[in-house]
């Protein structure tokens, strides 16, 4: 194992930092005095994302330039892994694909941390996806894992990974599984998406589509909490647990929302109404979804956005660039 240059400094590289969530992450970073990295292959994420400040590599996680930007650096202190391949539905119709990204990209992650010594990995798991259709509600971290598509088997094998690094060459990770997150920077895709599908019809004044009945829910937090989520778990001391779940956090609010009440949500906040269309429901979709916080909780961190707000906050920026 090699150490870094400045081993204990605050070198932070963060994956898929020009898209929505990761973009966040790493100006939340620079503010608290982290020197930032950025790896993003802009398949998805935006250069107009990235903050002021950041080193920025145009670079797919899968490549074998990932062990050279390493050297170049003399490693990091902290990875914080957002990069993946994220479409349910494609990753039913090209397994092979969505286990290359997600699966072979954080195993060149994780090699090159293990072979510079880095101090944490932070990764984002879904809290979704890997419990599939949970018995208990809100979902709590150690309920059985029952992924139903590639996807989430990719995010689940991935922390099985980050467990075995862990116990062979002691490499320290967190796992935050998120739940739907939606705010400014948004792309309208994925189900957290529908709030940014929903915003841009209300400005355009067109119809609401809502598939099935409308009553399937999602647990929706705001990006700003999930950003406060990655800081936490990136500064502080945890459990040393060698279970699954033991280095596994929940980031959600606990309330399910349905499709129906965000609408009705997103129309108070545009002071607007539309039509709502219905359309035939998605096969293999999820009827509810929401997650119990309190590991979380427990070391200091709480849903301070309260969805009117967030979502208020989400349709001024989009409407703003729009005008």
């Amino acid at each position: 194992m090699r150490l870094g240059k400045n081993p204990g400094s605050k070198t932070v590289l963060v994956t898929g930092g020009a898209g929505f969530i990761g973009s966040h992450v790493a100006e939340a970073y620079l503010a608290r005095g982290w020197s930032v990295t950025v790896v993003d292959d802009l398949s998805s994420g935006k250069r107009e994302n990235l903050p002021d400040g950041v080193e920025f590599v145009e670079l797919d996680v899968r490549d074998e330039q990932i062990f050279e930007l390493f050297d170049r650096k003399g490693g990091f202190e902290l990875v914080n892994h957002h990069a993946a391949q994220i479409d349910v539905r494609l990753s039913v119709q090209r397994p092979r694909f969505d286990a290359e990204v997600n699966v072979l990209g954080i195993l060149n992650l994780l090699e090159a941390a293990r072979d510079w010594g880095s101090r944490r990995f932070v990764f984002v798991s879904s809290g979704g996806v890997v419990y599939g259709d949970a018995e208990q509600r809100p979902i709590p971290e150690h309920a059985p894992k029952r992924p139903e598509s590639p996807y989430g088997v990719s995010k689940l094998v991935s922390e099985f990974y980050l467990r075995c690094y862990r116990l062979l060459h002691g490499l320290d990770y967190v796992a935050l599984r998120y739940s739907n997150v939606y705010g400014p920077r948004q792309d309208p895709h994925g189900e957290a998406g529908v709030v940014a599908i929903f915003c841009n019809r209300l400005i355009d004044k067109e119809p609401l589509t809502v598939f099935g009945n409308g009553e399937q829910t999602r647990d929706y937090v705001y990006v700003g909490d999930v950003v406060q989520a990655n800081l936490l778990v990136s500064e502080t001391d945890l459990e040393q647990g060698t279970d699954l779940d033991d280095r596994a956090y929940n980031v959600g609010t606990g309330v399910e929302t349905s499709v129906n009440e965000l609408a009705a949500a997103l129309m108070r906040a545009a002071e607007r109404e539309v039509p709502v269309e219905h359309a035939p429901a998605r096969p293999g979709e999820l009827q509810w979804n929401s997650l119990a916080c309190e590991r979380l909780q427990a070391i200091g961190w709480e849903a301070a956005v309260e969805l009117s707000d967030g979502l208020l906050r989400t349709y001024r920026w989009i409407a703003g660039l729009r005008e």
